[in-house]
């Protein structure tokens, strides 16, 4: 890891705080068994396989989580450069305008600055994982009819943070020598999001030119 990105992550400079597993739930095993597999450097496309004898939804539910915290962290990198003059628009290119939408005070998609949306972006996320109703954390509360498609809604707004980073702060990432982890990363979200579904193929366009071309 780079002395730059060793400052980065010592800082922690998390655009939220992080949210943790309670050590000793079926959550926290989980995401050891998670993080094991991807220390011990396994392929990325296995790495994200659900485990024998585990429940989707528990596999799904940590990994959101997980992703969460890694794409704030990223995010966190860099937000001091993406501000209300250098991304008036939540974009990735001239292609991809996000517009945000909730059920409180943007009922209508609304075309907002970069950072308003990730703002609302996050704290919206956040209180979804932290909302007991939908990501239960007690062993054998089943989870809500609505998990899966909530947990869509969040990972489709989660890749739209790397569209932005990538297209619009991607020289930023280089500087600080940081493009090996963000590109582990998306990698390791894209995959996973195709192996259980969660994102239309769709709204993954505005990064298959990175991919295939692997211009980053």
């Amino acid at each position: 890891m780079s002395h730059a990105l060793k400052q980065v992550f010592n800082k922690d400079k998390t655009f939220r705080p992080k949210r943790k597993f309670e050590p000793g739930t079926q959550r926290f095993e989980l995401h050891k068994k998670a993080q094991a597999s991807l220390n011990a450097g396994l392929d990325l496309k296995v790495a994200v396989q659900l485990p024998p004898g585990e429940e989707q939804n528990d596999w799904v539910a940590v990994h959101v989580v997980d992703f969460f915290n890694r794409i704030n962290l990223i995010y966190g990198t860099i937000s001091d450069y993406c501000t209300e003059q250098s991304c008036p628009v939540m974009s990735g290119g001239p292609k991809y305008e996000y517009r945000w939408q909730d059920e409180h005070k943007y009922r209508k998609p609304t075309a907002l600055s970069a950072p308003q949306y990730m703002n609302l972006l996050m704290d919206w996320i956040e209180v979804q994982i932290n909302n007991e109703d939908i990501f239960p954390t007690n062993v054998g509360t089943p989870f809500p009819k609505n998990f899966l498609p909530v947990v869509k809604k969040i990972l489709s707004r989660l890749f739209r943070v790397f569209v932005h980073v990538y297209i619009h702060h991607f020289d930023r990432i280089t500087q600080m020598g940081s493009e090996a982890h963000v590109n582990t990363c998306y990698k390791h979200f894209y995959y996973f999001v195709k192996e259980f579904n969660l994102i239309d193929t769709k709204e993954l366009e505005p990064l298959v030119s990175v991919w295939v071309h692997g211009t980053h």
